[in-house]
């Protein structure tokens, strides 16, 4: 554990999901497999559009419309529509097949084995004080098994702007009653978490499992309060 200023004292815990509960990159990877299985079973005319071409359509609609990337969900729909009208879909077709794709892909997406000393963790900290989560993905909390700590999950586009926007920082210190100095946020991401806690007042834990060091990340805001590389660390701090 490694302290860059003191801590105030702590009443409530706020976390980040993916990525800090549980290890989110072998989900996306299926997630992102399963969409293309999906097309190339369903829609066979996708065949001539290789998984690179995806992922710049992608890119570019986020282009077009910047406020795509706080709803992952609503920008793989658009996603999938608008790639399947490019290959001859009338947009009612396109609709509906979007909305299929997007059921098959959060379905692989919630089939997630959530570590045991998070529940351990979790189950501690929930004893002690009021917790919280906000996302910026599109996971279901209650589908693997983590809705039950929370009393209130946040996800981007349903709730607000994604972190590190203030929405959903604002949103939790209110849902919270407390002002944000004394909530702790918790969270991998250098910028979406602490540098979104930091500029939103809330004291920030950087969870750095990965053996990462600050002075080598080039994304880089702010330093957070302090830094952890193990959840039950958290365990020392409330």
């Amino acid at each position: 554990m490694q302290f860059y200023r003191n801590l105030q004292p702590v009443k409530a815990l706020t976390f980040d999901l993916d990525d800090t509960l549980y290890d989110n990159g072998p989900v996306i990877r299926r997630a992102e497999q399963a969409m293309h299985d999906w097309l190339a079973e369903y829609h066979p005319c996708s065949h001539s559009v290789s998984k690179q071409d995806w992922t710049a359509l992608k890119h570019r609609l986020a282009q077009a419309d910047p406020m795509l990337k706080h709803n992952v969900t609503l920008w793989r729909h658009q996603l999938l529509k608008i790639g399947l009208m490019q290959l001859g879909y009338l947009e009612r077709r396109a609709e509906q097949a979007a909305q299929h794709g997007i059921d098959v892909v959060l379905t692989v997406r919630n089939q997630i084995d959530v570590p045991e000393e998070t529940h351990r963790v979790l189950t501690r900290l929930a004893q002690q004080v009021p917790l919280l989560a906000i996302t910026n993905g599109n996971v279901d909390a209650d589908k693997i098994g983590l809705g039950q700590y929370f009393s209130r999950v946040l996800v981007a586009g349903r709730d607000g702007l994604a972190k590190p926007e203030p929405d959903m920082f604002a949103q939790a210190s209110a849902l919270l009653g407390l002002s944000p100095p004394q909530i702790l946020h918790v969270g991998d991401h250098l910028v979406t978490d602490v540098a979104g806690a930091k500029q939103n007042g809330f004291q920030a834990c950087w969870y750095n499992d990965q053996g990462r060091q600050l002075n080598n990340e080039p994304k880089i805001r702010c330093l957070p309060d302090v830094e952890i590389c193990q959840l039950k660390r958290l365990l020392d701090l409330i």
